[in-house]
């Protein structure tokens, strides 16, 4: 078991904040509370949609930076290559906390028992079935037998998503319909030049960055004929090894530094999808039961194993 390097950040000229010092006070009592361990640990922190050291300095460089302050603790960035490389790193132990997508939580959760800490509620994070406005289509069940365009294979939004909303609708994905995995941009021009019948994405994401910006035709032009309930949250997890005391620091962080966190985690345009977000510190293992349901609708009931690797 680990304890974290608790510091104090400086302000201006050795000027300390209040704040810190009480972060301080608290880190020095769960450290001693850990064992009193002589050489003290950053905790290692990974994101499993980010490769490379570099694009996470710049992407989560100042949502680490919000959080060491807000904690009192040192947290360390671990580059992970795929999600596969890090449940690897959570089953050995070099990785502490993983933020991961709703899809890589589920699995991740049962090969490694890592538990959820705190969820990055979403605005408007849900999958929709859009076709042309003037396709004649206006219900799901219209797609039997015609080909609908995914994102990439595994894609809680993309692709498991919109696949349960056919099953909803009483179409099975897997049997009634012919699936097409492709690109976002790639999907949006097939479906305006008549390629496959509809598409099935992440709305928010679709509407900002096809449908808005897409000047040859207007919004009209489309319809969704089918839209989800908002899906469960990406999720910050913790490995089993990590000392309870340490994942109840990082839970109070993020209550007693909420905007402060949000600005940190949206300065880079990258993650612009977590704009007008909430962390929820509440979540539950069951909160992703939804998409486990959503695996064994595209055919993969044990969830034991990413899909796509």
């Amino acid at each position: 078991m680990f304890v974290p390097r608790v510091f104090i950040r400086r302000e201006g000229l050795m000027s300390v904040t209040r704040r810190n010092v009480l972060a301080l006070a608290v880190g020095i009592a769960i450290a001693a509370a850990a064992g009193g361990a002589s050489a003290a640990e950053p905790i290692r922190f990974a994101v499993t949609d980010v490769e490379g050291l570099e694009r996470l300095q710049v992407e989560f460089g100042p949502f680490k930076d919000a959080l060491e302050t807000a904690s009192g603790m040192e947290f360390q960035f671990f580059p992970v290559s795929n999600r596969t490389a890090a449940a690897e790193a959570l089953r050995s132990e070099k990785v502490d906390l993983v933020l991961t997508g709703p899809a890589e939580y589920v699995v991740l959760r049962k090969k490694t028992d890592a538990y959820p800490v705190v969820s990055f509620g979403r605005p408007d994070y849900f999958s929709a079935i859009i076709v042309m406005a003037d396709s004649g289509l206006t219900h799901p069940s219209q797609l039997k037998g015609e080909k609908v365009a995914f994102s990439g294979v595994g894609s809680t939004s993309g692709h498991l998503g919109p696949m349960q909303l056919l099953a909803d609708y009483g179409v099975d994905p897997r049997e009634d319909i012919k699936a097409i995995h492709t690109s976002r941009n790639i999907m949006h021009e097939a479906l305006k030049n008549g390629s496959v019948a509809a598409i099935g994405y992440n709305y928010r994401s679709w509407v900002s960055n096809a449908r808005n910006k897409d000047t040859s035709v207007p919004p009209g032009a489309f319809r969704v004929i089918a839209r989800g309930g908002d899906l469960p949250n990406d999720v910050l997890m913790a490995g089993r090894h990590v000392d309870p005391k340490i994942v109840d620091l990082v839970r109070s962080a993020f209550d007693s530094h909420h905007d402060d966190l949000v600005a940190g985690i949206t300065a880079h345009e990258e993650n612009d999808k977590y704009i007008g977000m909430k962390f929820l510190t509440s979540v539950k293992d069951s909160d992703y039961d939804r998409v486990r349901q959503m695996y064994a609708v595209i055919g993969y009931p044990q969830y034991a194993e990413f899909v796509g690797d």
